[in-house]
């Protein structure tokens, strides 16, 4: 194929070939682990598949500030996610399970589990994943974040992917506490991470708030309706529509939490 352009700007090679469509390129030259050279390629389909035209909220999770939530990074994780753009504090320290996650005085809350997928992959092929479920599952909450499409999974060519597709699928249905949630980018991954810290722990808060038991699962938004019959039944002025005023919620929650008690 004729060259039009090939032109070299630092580490980056921009190719150019004279045709009309798919014409462009880039080689980029650099270093990974080992200090090995590698050599990265993209076009301009490939990088838009890799970068989506989004940018990411600079609002609280939950509006907890960045004195009030504070997420540890395992030790042993490499290559740690900064959280840079979120507003929240960071602190390396060992976790039991999971890769990221937050602490209620000296327990721990939830904890998320990063995974590329080729680590995904391996990991599940490999019988070893579902020892990482298994430990997640133990937490209050908890969630595994891969860094790519589910379509990817389609893309495989070193492993059949049904196999794949038919794992993970045995895990939902064996680990349904622990979604395994596909994030498209690293950075995406990242945010939707503090997102689910975040609620994670304002809900634990809420769950001892309500004077429930450590570690209880109470839904953050019970629907209307539910609230409304509560509200009705116990003599409650609460409106016919719309929304619950927040108050009649939070007494609703404070009364499910509580322990039920004997007739006997």
């Amino acid at each position: 194929m004729p060259v039009r352009s090939c032109v070299r700007r630092g580490a980056a090679i921009d190719l150019v070939l004279d045709r009309s469509r798919e014409n462009r390129s880039q080689f980029v030259i650099t270093r990974i682990r080992g200090d090995r050279e590698a050599i990265f390629w993209q076009s301009p389909r490939t990088a838009k598949l890799a970068r989506p035209n989004v940018s990411l909220p600079s609002a609280r999770a939950h509006g907890l500030r960045p004195d009030e939530f504070e997420i540890l990074v395992d030790s042993h994780e490499r290559y740690a996610w900064k959280f840079t753009q979120q507003q929240v504090a960071t602190r390396m320290a060992p976790l039991a399970a999971g890769d990221y996650g937050v602490r209620t005085g000296e327990r721990l809350v939830a904890s998320v589990e990063r995974k590329s997928l080729a680590d995904l992959v391996s990991t599940l092929t490999s019988g070893r994943l579902t020892f990482v479920l298994a430990d997640l599952a133990s937490l209050p909450y908890a969630a595994v974040v891969v860094e790519a499409r589910y379509s990817e999974v389609l893309k495989l060519d070193r492993v059949r992917p049904s196999i794949v597709l038919e794992g993970l699928a045995e895990c939902a249905v064996r680990f349904p506490s622990v979604p395994i949630h596909f994030a498209e980018t690293r950075a995406l991954a990242q945010e939707w991470t503090f997102r689910f810290l975040g609620a994670a722990l304002a809900q634990d808060r809420l769950s001892h708030e309500a004077d429930g038991p450590i570690g209880s699962l109470v839904p953050a938004a019970p629907q209307a309706r539910e609230v409304r019959a509560w509200a009705v039944a116990r003599g409650i002025p609460v409106s016919a529509k719309g929304r619950v005023a927040a108050e009649v919620t939070a007494a609703f929650l404070r009364d499910r939490a509580r322990p039920a008690t004997s007739s006997d």
